[in-house]
């Protein structure tokens, strides 16, 4: 490997660091390609994206509902008391709505999965990968890609706008809690600000936003879990530890990448 090489070459794993990078982006393109392209082989898996709908949506649902509430509250309290400096307090249903719907729904929406579901995901394909049952699949002429990372990618697809809706609710009620019931905002005042601040191009656009980060995200782990033997650690336990701790790290960060090329197009 180029990092035992190291120090007999160091032109070398120079070289390795620069090349290695672009490779992993080529092999994560295709990857991408070839999961995408295998949804639509027939016979469809219906009961393994049904499996994998429920591990994706459901499970994620209460720590979705959790952080939603706790997020809305917190942008209860604070816009209240910042809005209050300059006597606007009537608007806080839009700014809360708003910074839900536009942006900190679909973020956390997709931070949350990854946490839960992303490292998981990974972890399971890099045991598989690093105890040879996908090289098993291909022996058996089962396409390991189109067995275990399509359905994820169309459960997430699925699942992603349903709890991004339903994190942007909570939140509004969250917000509501904070602002109404706490602080004596009017709650007429509150959802007519609601109403009248959030259109239906920001909902639209925080959807397109869930659908975009469902695939970065899920194409993201599985990879990540998918080619865990081509990890610097090698075969071994170290290797599917690398490859979930990098799995919801790139996620991440490519979430928060996506979000900032889609807001730059959206606004």
């Amino acid at each position: 490997m180029p990092l035992a090489q190291s120090h007999r070459n160091p032109l070398a794993y120079l070289g390795w660091l620069v090349i290695f990078p672009i490779q992993d982006m080529g092999r994560q393109a295709i990857f991408f390609g070839k999961s995408f392209v295998l949804v639509f082989a027939w016979p469809w898996q219906f009961g393994k994206i049904l499996a994998q709908m429920h591990f994706i949506g459901f499970k994620s649902l209460l720590v979705v509902c959790l952080t939603g509430a706790f997020t809305g509250m917190v942008l209860g309290l604070q816009g209240y008391y910042t809005l209050a400096r300059f006597g606007s307090e009537g608007i806080l249903g839009t700014a809360v709505a708003l910074s839900l719907v536009r942006e900190l729904g679909p973020v956390l929406t997709a931070f949350m999965v990854i946490a839960r579901g992303g490292s998981a995901m990974a972890a399971e394909l890099a045991s598989m990968r690093i105890s040879e049952q996908i090289d098993a699949l291909t022996t058996m002429d089962i396409h390991p890609i189109r067995f275990l990372v399509s359905p994820r990618l169309v459960a997430a697809v699925l699942c992603f706008p349903l709890l991004t809706a339903i994190f942007d609710f909570i939140g509004i009620m969250g917000g509501y809690l904070s602002g109404s019931v706490l602080l004596g905002l009017g709650s007429g005042v509150y959802f007519s600000s609601v109403e009248s601040g959030v259109r239906m191009i920001d909902v639209s656009g925080g959807f397109l936003k869930s659908l975009v980060f469902a695939l970065v995200a899920i194409n993201t782990c599985c990879f990540r879990g998918y080619f865990a033997h081509l990890s610097p650690a090698g075969f071994g336990s170290k290797a599917v530890a690398l490859a979930t701790t990098g799995a919801v790290v790139q996620s991440c960060v490519l979430v928060l990448f996506a979000d900032y090329i889609l807001t730059s197009f959206l606004l």
